[in-house]
């Protein structure tokens, strides 16, 4: 399916690079990157278009062909990449849109949908939890210290060697046991669009290490009860890295929430369940 690479400049003067499948005239749904537009797979984007949707994904600050000034000391804070959200959406379409978030962006989603509710028809939240990075709920399962010990133990690339970088990842989704081909094209892809040559930009890029540096405060997970527009949860059953009772958590905290499972999935949503997740968004 043909598909747009467009910028869109904001009223607070940051720019997002954007990707539009599907007429601009269909309701609007907006999958923000986790941290760049890559972490939502074509199959799915190509999927909700064909369903009768605008489907624009986009690069979160700091990634992509997005503004990018300092990904090792963000000046912004969790607050900011919601209210990104919440204007992308209002300069897209004067409707309110379905907004999406995967893993980190899935908590840009639920700060956006609780701070500006009248920005978005409804929700949905892919492998991800209802706490910022750093110390856990207690009642939520950490990540597997199994799988940890063997990411950290992998050495970092060279972030400015192409090749090095696309196996790295290859890697990582292979301990995560996701599938190592899919995210060797991806890194590439995603390396192909970085800003710059700097080792900590590529590194952001392609790990998302910024939201370890940002200001999340003050916790959400006690709002969600008031969420009021339809809510989807999608999570792999097999997630190491935010186990599955994250998302059951959300789903129970989120009023009318649905929990959509995927048994043989992990971190990311495989291209054979692009259609079953499809069909999950179009029904809220």
């Amino acid at each position: 399916m043909h598909s747009v690479i467009d910028s869109v400049r904001l009223p607070c003067g940051v720019t997002l690079g954007v990707e539009h499948f599907g007429a601009v005239t269909a309701p609007l749904v907006l999958l923000a990157g986790g941290p760049t537009m890559f972490s939502w797979p074509d199959a799915l984007c190509e999927a909700l278009a064909r369903g009768g949707r605008h489907v624009v994904r986009y690069d979160l600050r700091d990634s992509g062909a997005s503004t990018t000034v300092d990904p090792g000391a963000p000046s912004y804070t969790l607050r900011d990449l919601a209210a990104d959200a919440a204007a992308l959406a209002r300069e897209l379409d004067h409707r309110p849109a379905h907004l999406a978030g995967i893993g980190v962006s899935g908590m840009v989603a639920q700060v956006a949908a609780l701070d500006r509710p009248d920005a978005f028809s409804a929700l949905t939240l892919a492998g991800t939890r209802p706490v910022a990075p750093g110390p856990l709920d207690e009642d939520l399962p950490d990540h597997d210290p199994g799988t940890m010990g063997r990411l950290f133990a992998l050495p970092m690339p060279d972030w400015s060697d192409r090749a090095a970088v696309t196996e790295f990842a290859a890697a990582r989704a292979a301990i995560l046991g996701d599938d190592p081909d899919a995210a060797r094209r991806t890194a590439g892809r995603v390396y192909d669009r970085t800003q710059g040559t700097e080792p900590e930009v590529h590194l952001a890029n392609q790990l998302g290490m910024v939201f370890a540096r940002l200001d999340c405060a003050p916790r959400w997970r006690e709002r969600l009860p008031e969420l009021a527009m339809p809510t989807l949860v999608v999570h792999g059953r097999r997630d190491p890295f935010f186990p599955v009772g994250n998302g059951e958590a959300l789903a129970r905290e989120i009023p009318g929430a649905r929990l959509l499972v995927l048994e043989q999935a992990t971190t990311a949503i495989p291209d054979a369940a692009a259609d079953e997740v499809a069909s999950a968004m179009l029904a809220l």
